[in-house]
């Protein structure tokens, strides 16, 4: 008797520091760390227990919903994030540049004013890094090796891979690149001739089947139907995880519902996947691809096994989302610009021409062509693959004039930056490629404001072979077919990790 009192003594206590943790969690330290941001006249929206500011973004968000109707006129403006993000132009209207609002119990503080913005962006400190619910709700697809919280991982991937992807290395890759392309050039041409001289292409796959064709031959060699395979399964697991909405309940992704099974299982699949291909590398002959690299860098460090086998697989992971899918949602976006913009569909094509003289495209004449580099660049800004970025502070930190709590999110949203009048000038939602003509710096404000591929330190090690693959398959395209919009194409931009066309984009192509 004596017994059953004395466990269930243990049992309250239990039961009620559980509760008390729950508090602390939920309720103590989200308004802890919003009343030290208020007091440095930091505000934002009034969040709700558990949920924060959850239902007022998926109420807003839905708005959005069912108000598009298929359209051959292309869009007039490009007002990207008041389509994705239509809460946070209302906040930011009413709260101004910086303010807080919060995730569940996730404290988040945008910050969209330049000065903080450059400090935060060159910010190097591994004191401020990935967040943590990142490595949470976004392990699966992205990995948690390279997103540890103290850099250290990060650090060291960079060792592994920055040499590789430099321009020299990059271009070692043009003949490749080339090949890929014509792949998927000859294939259209198949199918016009078929369909009697003009064909309405979704072309969403074949961008993805160029970029996935490019990268699983440059960092899988040999393997190279395995690393196929893993890139169809990585981009089921993609579409897994964008079905998750942003204003998702943090820790939603640990409860067995199905769309967290069908992610489990893809997960274990890739993994189970990856290992093999690493297994069969380490028996054969060792190659100098992407993969070979990491496994050396793995091979060299300190890691136990099964840090290794993580390191890998996350490595993996990080070169899809970084070197495939993004590549292939911004020729997507590129193209349908150039589709919905005859005359610069146009000029690309003669400068093309010119530059290559009816030969193949080499390193040097890709450097050459400034008029596609200028339309690739404001596609970018206009329609840049990574919405947000976002850092943790894991110590109290300081930017400008305002104390940033450990515990708090950072965010800058890329989209607001990409089209503020106030850097970009008036015309900041028209497609005007001119605007690049004297580089980044001469086409804003504040240079440091535009950032497709991130900015400074943390800057996107793959972004000179996303440029190069861009450049080579935009060149062939345009110097072999004449495009423009489908009458079927609907623009609604939407968030699945990246930014891509919601309902794809279909053109009506024909062969010059």
């Amino acid at each position: 008797m004596e017994l059953i009192r004395i466990l269930v003594s243990f049992a309250v206590v239990g039961f009620f520091g559980i509760l008390l943790r729950v508090y602390n969690v939920l309720v103590l330290k989200p308004e802890r760390l919003r009343s030290i941001l208020k007091k440095q006249g930091i505000n934002g929206p009034p969040p709700t227990l558990v949920l924060g500011n959850i239902r007022e973004i998926k109420k807003s968000q839905s708005s959005k919903v069912g108000n598009v109707t298929p359209t051959s006129q292309p869009p007039v403006t490009h007002n990207c994030a008041a389509d994705i993000f239509p809460f946070f132009e209302q906040w930011r209207k009413q709260y101004g540049e910086v303010f807080v609002f919060s995730l569940g119990n996730i404290q988040i503080l945008s910050v969209n004013q330049p000065d903080m913005v450059k400090e935060i962006t060159t910010c190097t400190s591994l004191d401020f890094g990935k967040p943590s619910y990142q490595h949470k709700e976004r392990g699966p697809l992205l990995g948690q090796g390279i997103l540890t919280s103290n850099g250290t991982v990060w650090a060291h991937q960079r060792k592994i891979l920055a040499p590789e992807l430099y321009m020299e290395k990059v271009k070692g890759m043009v003949n490749l690149i080339t090949e890929s392309t014509n792949t998927l050039v000859n294939s259209w041409k198949i199918r016009i001739d078929s369909d009697g001289g003009i064909s309405d292409i979704k072309i969403d796959d074949a961008m993805r089947s160029f970029s996935g064709d490019v990268i699983s031959r440059a960092c899988f060699g040999s393997n190279y139907s395995k690393a196929e395979r893993i890139f169809l399964l990585l981009r089921s697991l993609q579409e897994a995880m964008s079905r998750k909405s942003l204003a998702t309940v943090p820790g939603m992704r640990y409860l067995p519902t199905k769309s967290n099974k069908e992610a489990w299982a893809l997960e274990k699949e890739i993994r189970n996947l990856i290992l093999e291909v690493v297994k069969e590398r380490q028996e054969a002959t060792h190659e100098r691809d992407l993969l070979q690299m990491v496994l050396e860098g793995a091979k060299n460090s300190n890691l136990s096994q099964e840090a290794i086998n993580r390191f890998i697989v996350d490595n993996c992971k990080n070169i899809y989302l970084a070197g495939y899918e993004t590549t292939a949602v911004s020729a997507t976006w590129s193209l349908m610009l150039l589709a919905a913009n005859q005359e610069w569909q146009d000029r690309v094509r003669a400068e093309v021409l010119e530059t290559c003289g009816g030969r193949m495209p080499d390193a040097d004449m890709v450097r050459k062509m400034k008029m596609l580099n200028m339309v690739i660049h404001e596609s970018l800004r206009l329609y840049p693959p990574v919405a947000v970025v976002s850092r943790e502070a894991f110590k109290d930190m300081r930017f400008g004039k305002i104390n940033v709590p450990k515990g708090v999110n950072v965010w800058t949203m890329v989209l607001p930056l990409h089209t503020d009048p106030e850097i970009w000038g008036p015309d900041s939602y028209k497609f005007n490629p001119d605007r690049f003509a004297n580089g980044i710096a001469g086409a804003c404000k504040y240079p440091f404001m535009y950032m497709p591929f991130g900015v400074g330190p943390r800057v996107c090690l793959g972004q000179n072979l996303a440029m190069v693959e861009l450049k080579i398959l935009i060149a062939l395209i345009v110097t072999n077919f004449c495009f423009s919009l489908s009458p079927t194409y609907i623009h609604s931009p939407a968030i699945k990790l990246v930014i891509e066309p919601e309902y794809g984009v279909n053109l009506l192509v024909k062969k010059l």
